[in-house]
C-alpha cells in the first residue's frame, strides 16, 4: 500500500458491522453526542434496508494510532461487560448503526422519540403480506408498536393487540429483531398455522425477497487507517457528518484527555448529578456572568490555553511558533491545560472588565468576540501590570484599531498570535504591533456602515457611551440606560420619513452619521417628525432650557444649531468630521479625508434591534403620555 494513503474504501455486511459493535470491536470515540433519531426516522431506514436500497457509506477510524487516542464509548444499548479496546471508531454512521442495531439486534423495546420530541419505547415488526404485495409501499409494511405491543385509541381503548407470539402469527407480523436468526420464529409460525402450504410459501417468499435483503446487505464503508493525523481526523469528520452534530475542536480534545481520565466536558460546562441536575459549576458558568463574555465558548477557551501554552515553549525553543491554529489546540497536553486553563480564565474575566469599561455591556455589543481571545492572553501575561494607566492605554488603543481597521474578521488565528507578540513587546519599548499600523479607516466607510452586523458600527457608539452622550430627553448618559435595560437602542436622528419627504437618499440617512443612540420613549417622541419640532416638543414636555439641549446635543457629536434648522446636509458633514475626529482619538491614527463616496445606493432596511417607530404621518406627540 501507498505509504501516503490515508484510507480505504471498501463494502461490509451489515450483519457483520453490527455484530462487531454488539461485541466491542466497532465502538463510538467520546466526542460522539448521544443517539437521537426519532421513531418516522428508524422506520425509513428500516424500510430501504429491506429494499436493498443505500443508506449512505459509513465512515470509521482504524485505531491503534498513539497521537490519536479516544476513550472508548459502547454503541447505545450495547453493555460490553469489560471494557474493550476497539478495533475501530465510527466517526460518521452512528445514528444509522445505531438504530439498525437497536431495531434488528435488541431483544428490547427500542427507547426513541416521537414526533413531539417525547420518549417513546418501541419494537419493530414488518407485515409480510404488505411487505409482498406491490401495491403498498414498504414504509407502510414496517409497524412500530408501543412497548407492550398494543395499539389504543385517544380513550386508551384497546384497538389491536400483538402482545403475544400467537397475536404475530396470526397477523403475520414479522419481529425485525429475528431477521438475522429467524428459525426458532419461523418453526413456531409453521407450527401455529399447522403447516398450512399457502404460510409455508408466504414465509418462503418473505425470506427470499426480505430476510435475505437484510442478511446480504452491503454498507459502503470508508476506513481510516491507523496514520490518520489527528487533525485531518477532525477536518474529515466535520465534512462528512452533515447530519449529525459537528466535530468541534474541543470535542476532539475532550476526547483525548478523556483517554487519560479527565473529564474537559465536566470542566467546562459543570459537573451533574444521576438526576440532571448540576451539583458544581463549570468556567462557563463562571464566565456568562459577565453579560460581554456570553459569547465565549470551549473552544476560545481552548484558543487561549493554548496561546499561552505555545508561548511558554517559546522561552525553551525560540523556533518554537506562539499559535492556536486547530492543529496547536490538538497537540496541547493534558498538563499544560491543566496548568493553564485557571490563568487563562481568570485572562477572560480581567479583559470582560476592559470592555466593560469601554461601555461594551453585552456579547452583542462588542465588536469582535474573536479579539477577546488574544486580549485575554494578553491580559494574563501581563498580569498585575495590566493595571498601569500606560500600559492600559496601550491595550485599549490596540483594541480600537483592531474594530476600527476591521481587522478581525477573518483569517483570525494567525493575528491572534501575532498581537499576543507584538502588544508585549510594544509595551516593553518596541514597535507598534502590526494591528496597529495595519489601521486604516476609510472616511467612505461611514456611508456603509448601517446595522450593527459591522464592527465599526458596534465600535463608534460604544466610544459615544464611553464619551457620556446623553439622552434627548432625560438628559442621563444613555450608558445607564444600556446597562439597566432601558430599551436603548441605535435610531435615525433625521428621521426616515421626514428624510423621504425631503428626498434625501437612503445611503445618507440610514447611515451611521444619521444615527445615534437613545431610549425607546425619546424615539417615540422623535417619531417621523422633522428635528426642529422634536426638539421642540422635547423642551416643552421636558422643562429643558435650550442650552441644556444643546449640551445634550453635543455629546453626540451633532451641530445643534444645524439640527434646530432641519438643515440636514449641514448637520451631516459637521457630524461626519466629529466622528472621525472620535475615531482618529481612539486609534492614535490620522484619517485622510479625502472621502470618495461608496456607489451602492440601495437602501438596507434596519435590522431587528434597530426597529424605529416613524410613520409617514406624524404623531400627535402632545397627546403621548
Amino acid at each position: 500500500m501507498d505509504g501516503m494513503t490515508t484510507f480505504t474504501s471498501d463494502k461490509e455486511p451489515l450483519q457483520e458491522i453490527l455484530k462487531d459493535a454488539a461485541v466491542g470491536e466497532i465502538q463510538l470515540p467520546e466526542f460522539q453526542r448521544p443517539w437521537v433519531w426519532d421513531d418516522a426516522h428508524i422506520c425509513s431506514l428500516l424500510a430501504s434496508v429491506s429494499l436493498s436500497y443505500p443508506i449512505g457509506a459509513v465512515m470509521m477510524l482504524e485505531n491503534g494510532n498513539p497521537e490519536v487516542r479516544f476513550k472508548p464509548r459502547p454503541v447505545k444499548g450495547i453493555e460490553l461487560q469489560r471494557e474493550i479496546e476497539p478495533e475501530r471508531f465510527i466517526l460518521d454512521g452512528q445514528q444509522r448503526l445505531t438504530a439498525l442495531f437497536q431495531a434488528l439486534f435488541l431483544r428490547r423495546a427500542v427507547t426513541t422519540r416521537d414526533a413531539r420530541k417525547r420518549e417513546i419505547k418501541r419494537w419493530y415488526c414488518i407485515d409480510m403480506c404488505k411487505a409482498l404485495d406491490a401495491n403498498w409501499d414498504r414504509e407502510d409494511a414496517i409497524i412500530s408498536l408501543p412497548e407492550d405491543k398494543r395499539i389504543r385509541n385517544f380513550r386508551n381503548e384497546i384497538l389491536e393487540d400483538y402482545s403475544t407470539p400467537d397475536a404475530e402469527y396470526q397477523h403475520d407480523l414479522f419481529p425485525l429483531n429475528c431477521v438475522f436468526d429467524c428459525a426458532d420464529w419461523r418453526t413456531a409460525y409453521n407450527m401455529y398455522w399447522n403447516y398450512a402450504s399457502e404460510k409455508t410459501k408466504l414465509f418462503d417468499q418473505f425470506d427470499r425477497n426480505v430476510i435475505k435483503r437484510f442478511e446480504q446487505y452491503m454498507v459502503p464503508v470508508i476506513k481510516l487507517l491507523k496514520n490518520t493525523p489527528k487533525v485531518a481526523v477532525c477536518q474529515v469528520f466535520e465534512k462528512v457528518n452533515t447530519g449529525g452534530v459537528s466535530l468541534t475542536v474541543f470535542e476532539l480534545v475532550t476526547a483525548t484527555f478523556a483517554a487519560d481520565g479527565y473529564n474537559l466536558r465536566e470542566d467546562w460546562e459543570g459537573k451533574l448529578d444521576n438526576r440532571g441536575q448540576k451539583v458544581a459549576e463549570g468556567r462557563k458558568d463562571v464566565l456568562i456572568r459577565q453579560r460581554v463574555l456570553r459569547s465565549v465558548g470551549a473552544d476560545e477557551l481552548l484558543q487561549a490555553v493554548t496561546l499561552l501554552a505555545t508561548y511558554e515553549r517559546k522561552h525553551t525553543d525560540t523556533e518554537a511558533p506562539v499559535s492556536c491554529k486547530r492543529n496547536d489546540i490538538l497537540k496541547l497536553s493534558l498538563g499544560e491545560y491543566k496548568k493553564w486553563v485557571n490563568p487563562a480564565t481568570s485572562g477572560f474575566l480581567k479583559a470582560g472588565k476592559l470592555l466593560f469599561q469601554q461601555k461594551l455591556f453585552s456579547n452583542r455589543d462588542v465588536p469582535y468576540g474573536t479579539q477577546v481571545v488574544p486580549l485575554s492572553g494578553i491580559l494574563t501575561l501581563l498580569g498585575d501590570r495590566a493595571d498601569n494607566d500606560t500600559i492600559r492605554e496601550k491595550l485599549i488603543r490596540w483594541f480600537w484599531c483592531g474594530v476600527f481597521g476591521e481587522l478581525y474578521g477573518s483569517t483570525v488565528e494567525t493575528r491572534f498570535a501575532r498581537d499576543v507578540l507584538d502588544v508585549l513587546t510594544w509595551i516593553a519599548g518596541g514597535e507598534d504591533p502590526k494591528t496597529v499600523g495595519d489601521c486604516n479607516f476609510a472616511p467612505a466607510r461611514l456611508y456603509t456602515l448601517r446595522t450593527r452586523n459591522s464592527a465599526a458600527y458596534k465600535g463608534l457608539y460604544a466610544l459615544l457611551m464611553r464619551d457620556r452622550c446623553l439622552d434627548f430627553r432625560t438628559g442621563e448618559p444613555v450608558e445607564i440606560g444600556t446597562y439597566f435595560e432601558d430599551s436603548i437602542d441605535i435610531h435615525h436622528i433625521f428621521p426616515r420619513g421626514w428624510c423621504r419627504r425631503q428626498g434625501v437618499e437612503a445611503r445618507y440617512y440610514d447611515s451611521i452619521v444619521n444615527k445615534t443612540a437613545l431610549s425607546y420613549r425619546t424615539n417615540r417622541i422623535i417619531s417621523g417628525n422633522a428635528p426642529s419640532v422634536y426638539l421642540r416638543i422635547l423642551r416643552e414636555r421636558t422643562g429643558m432650557s435650550e442650552d441644556r439641549q444643546d449640551d445634550i446635543l453635543a455629546s453626540h457629536v451633532i451641530d445643534a444649531d444645524a439640527l434646530k434648522r432641519d438643515d440636514f446636509w449641514g448637520f451631516f458633514e459637521a457630524r461626519k468630521e466629529a466622528l472621525l475626529v472620535r475615531i482618529e482619538k481612539a486609534t492614535g491614527k490620522a484619517i485622510g479625508r479625502e472621502i470618495q463616496e461608496d456607489q451602492d445606493t440601495g437602501t438596507q432596511e434596519p435590522d431587528d434591534d434597530e426597529e424605529i417607530h416613524e410613520d409617514d404621518q406624524l404623531l400627535d406627540l402632545h397627546r403621548m403620555p
